[in-house]
């Protein structure tokens, strides 16, 4: 397994990151299993293991805790803050408050001293960025934290993170987490072409497209779908013309990836490990079996008459459906926030 300096920290990590959000009540219930798994990849040549305080409410950073328990000083183990922990409105987001509350419950549940990445996992347009990147500061300076970084931040906020942490002498994002594979290429835009220019690691996620990519969804195989489909429906729902176009995309990239003898879950990852400014690609494996047709993705290299044939069918920078971004901002999901209202009390025109 080879390694990879995340961003600017001079921290080598492995090209192919543990991801647990499958670990716990989300997935795989059985804990001896998941830590199995857990083993498997560190004897694999993993040091990089990826989990967040939401993943079946702390049960995820629970068993990746006791599966570390004695191997805690070999591995760069990162977690994530921001998804609602309750029914507390204050038990979630990106506030002072909530992060100092919340890092002390993770690293009870992680059984360590310190994480090495903590990861805000979503924005919060409720939090002014400067009041994030204080008490993350803060947390360093205690040293409960080494580092911090971002997850799914689009590229101007990425931006702006750096600008405030040098102007109010923050401690910075060193790294950003964001979605991507061969159907979901929308950060070759904007995200990647950031993080190269302020030196920042790419963690990437869901190199599978959630299962879209594993090769369980093609023409033979239509109907027997991803686990992840029986969770959340609407993203297989072929009535959707978005999934019927990466219904078509991904077999097209299964034909690519056997006239290449490669298996499509080797070439959706090798893709994603391609691009100059990824660091490590975040696996997700729900199962010993799963994991085992993952990890030999790490040697694949793909050559430029394949990468061209990809981008044929599914276009540089291009996201086949919007919903694979991982973030929705409010001035798209909220129509008040996209329309001018009523000027000194007048009535809009046509009321």
């Amino acid at each position: 397994m080879q390694h990879r300096v995340l961003g600017s920290t001079g921290v080598t990590v492995s090209q192919l990151c543990l991801g647990t959000m499958m670990f716990g009540a989300w997935g795989n219930q059985d804990h001896k299993e998941c830590e199995r798994i857990i083993d498997r990849a560190l004897d694999a040549g993993i040091n990089f293991i990826d989990t967040a305080d939401v993943y079946s409410a702390g049960e995820s950073e629970e068993i990746v805790g006791h599966a570390l328990a004695h191997k805690r000083q070999h591995v760069v183990l990162a977690t994530k803050v921001n998804h609602a922990m309750g029914e507390d409105p204050n038990a979630r987001g990106n506030s002072r408050r909530w992060i100092t509350q919340e890092v002390d419950n993770s690293l009870r549940r992680l059984g360590t001293d310190w994480i090495d990445l903590y990861q805000i996992h979503r924005p919060d347009p409720n939090t002014d960025i400067d009041e994030t990147l204080g008490a993350l500061t803060d947390l360093v300076r205690a040293g409960k934290i080494r580092y911090l970084g971002s997850s799914t931040f689009p590229a101007h906020q990425i931006v702006e993170a750096q600008w405030i942490a040098e102007r109010r002498a923050h401690q910075r994002f060193v790294c950003e987490q964001p979605p991507y594979s061969m159907l979901a290429r929308k950060i070759e835009a904007d995200v990647l072409p950031v993080c190269q220019k302020y030196g920042l690691g790419a963690i990437t996620w869901s190199p599978l497209n959630g299962g879209w990519l594993s090769g369980s969804y093609t023409t033979e195989t239509k109907g027997q779908t991803p686990f992840r489909a029986t969770h959340d429906p609407i993203r297989f729902d072929l009535s959707i013309k978005e999934n019927q176009r990466k219904y078509e995309a991904a077999r097209a990239l299964a034909q690519v990836a056997s006239d290449a003898g490669l298996s499509l879950i080797h070439l959706a990852i090798g893709f994603v490990l391609q691009h100059p400014a990824v660091t490590s690609v975040i696996i997700g494996p729900r199962t010993m079996q799963q994991i085992e047709s993952q990890l030999g993705a790490a040697e694949v290299r793909i050559d430029d008459k394949v990468l061209d044939e990809i981008d044929a069918i599914v276009p540089p920078g291009a996201n086949l459906n919007p919903i694979d971004a991982g973030w929705e901002p409010p001035t798209i999901s909220s129509p008040r926030l996209r329309r001018r209202g009523p000027v000194d009390g007048a009535p809009l025109p046509g009321f």
